[in-house]
């Protein structure tokens, strides 16, 4: 049977078409949108997300709030926001952890990598290679020949298993042929707080944690996780100029939503949030803790996706790492 489709058949379709995507879109634009921050309120990914959600609010035309669910590496967070409708109204500002790391160390996570949609990269910032000033090391070389002639294990601090800290101090110890000995602990103040104490011989965490400490002496930090030295840092020196390019490393802060949000949505999203994360105050409040500027729209965010399952993958593989 052939069918005809005259002009008014093709007409009243197209409009029934429209009619059922206004909705949609309208629905996208009223609605309250919420970022899931998955970790406590308080600290500076709140910070972040809240300027964000400012900047986003007078871009959108909309109401923009933020939700802490912190909780299990990120995994409450991300679970939260992978089961929510799709509708552009949830997103979650994930990162190295909650998303990529998870999905490639945890074979029981109540989400997967294919349940997020990219919507934004936003920023990232660098680890350091610091240990305590009583150790008497000055340099990434001297902590390696410290560990040898001793015959004692680099302890150092992480925030949990999978975590960017805890792989990072994996590479670090292949890296020099060391025995190494990740420490979980619920936050960075508390890790420092041992280091200090002798508790431990190094710390992965990022410079603007340990600022104040370097100032009073009491930590130091040898190395930072990047190419070349941080215009901030200007006295510490990056492991690419020290000669172990493979040390290069950095944890990333993006936005995701549930897969099958409508790709227009995700379109008029990635664009508030680039806008935001480029204005001066955004740069300037990343600049103050560390961070730095890298925005881009989802396939930036794929691309960074990509590059992790390369870089953290082969450590994970080679560790033999698996979490339930």
């Amino acid at each position: 049977m052939i069918l005809t489709l005259t002009r008014r058949t093709f007409t009243a379709a197209l409009t029934a078409a429209v009619a059922l995507s206004a909705p949609l879109a309208a629905a996208a634009s009223d609605k309250p949108l919420t970022i899931v921050v998955p970790y406590a309120a308080g600290g500076t990914n709140d910070a972040f997300a809240r300027m964000l959600a400012d900047g986003m609010a007078k871009e959108l035309g909309r109401n923009v709030f933020v939700e802490n669910k912190p909780g299990a590496n990120g995994i409450i967070g991300a679970t939260f926001v992978a089961k929510s409708k799709a509708d552009g109204s949830t997103l979650l500002l994930g990162g190295t952890g909650p998303v990529s790391l998870n999905t490639m160390l945890r074979a029981k996570l109540p989400y997967k990598l294919e349940d997020f949609a990219s919507v934004a990269m936003m920023f990232d910032g660098p680890l350091t290679i610091t240990v305590p000033t009583e150790l008497g090391v000055n340099s990434v070389e001297e902590l390696a020949e410290w560990s040898k002639t001793n015959g004692k294990p680099v302890r150092y601090g992480t925030l949990g298993p999978g975590s960017v800290t805890d792989l990072y101090g994996a590479i670090f110890g292949k890296t020099f042929g060391l025995d190494v000995r990740a420490v979980a602990y619920k936050n960075n103040p508390s890790s420092l707080v041992d280091l200090i104490g002798g508790q431990a011989e190094m710390s992965n965490a990022t410079p603007i944690a340990l600022t104040e400490y370097v100032k009073t002496g009491d930590l130091r930090m040898l190395a930072l996780t990047t190419a070349e030295r941080d215009p901030a840092f200007p006295e510490v020196p990056s492991v690419a100029e020290l000669g172990y390019p493979q040390l290069q490393a950095t944890y990333w802060t993006a936005l995701h939503a549930p897969a099958g949000t409508p790709q227009e949505i995700i379109d008029s999203l990635s664009a508030a949030a680039v806008k935001t994360v480029q204005s001066e105050a955004y740069r300037d409040l990343l600049s103050k803790n560390g961070q730095y500027e890298k925005a881009g729209g989802p396939e930036a965010l794929d691309a960074q996706l990509a590059k992790d399952k390369e870089v953290w993958g082969k450590v994970i593989e080679d560790q033999g790492l698996k979490l339930n």
